[in-house]
């Protein structure tokens, strides 16, 4: 399984978590085994929100071939594109660090996002 999460930097595990998808000036790539071990973890220079908006950064992110994302906040368009194309988008409000929220993730404590938790602008 090949997760992405937002964040604000390149430290990968200890990277703290981004508050928005759209805005993250970095992704960690982690790719799990069948056992949920992590067998590589990645950071990624995130693409330019920019004039193309949220759709260069979708754009960028299914290209990484995940499989999951988990995010603290995200818009309608992107949670519907991201499902559309088979990518499960999971919310995470609550911990600080890539760690921290791949941790829950692995318990099963981060549950899927709804239309209703789709940010509104």
């Amino acid at each position: 399984m090949r997760i992405v999460i937002p964040c604000e930097t390149d430290q990968k595990l200890f990277a703290p978590r981004s508050g928005h998808f759209g805005h993250a000036p970095w992704l960690t790539v982690i790719d799990l085994n069948e056992e949920g071990d992590a067998v590589s973890i990645e950071a990624v220079k995130n693409a330019e929100h920019g004039e193309g908006g949220c759709g260069n950064v979708i754009a960028h992110v299914l290209g990484l071939n995940a499989d999951a994302i988990i995010t603290a906040g995200m818009g309608m368009p992107p949670l519907m594109r991201f499902t559309q194309a088979g990518v499960a988008v999971y919310a995470n409000r609550t911990e600080y660090t890539v760690a921290e929220v791949l941790g829950l993730f692995l318990q099963g404590k981060v549950p899927r996002m709804s239309l209703d938790d789709a940010c509104r602008h």
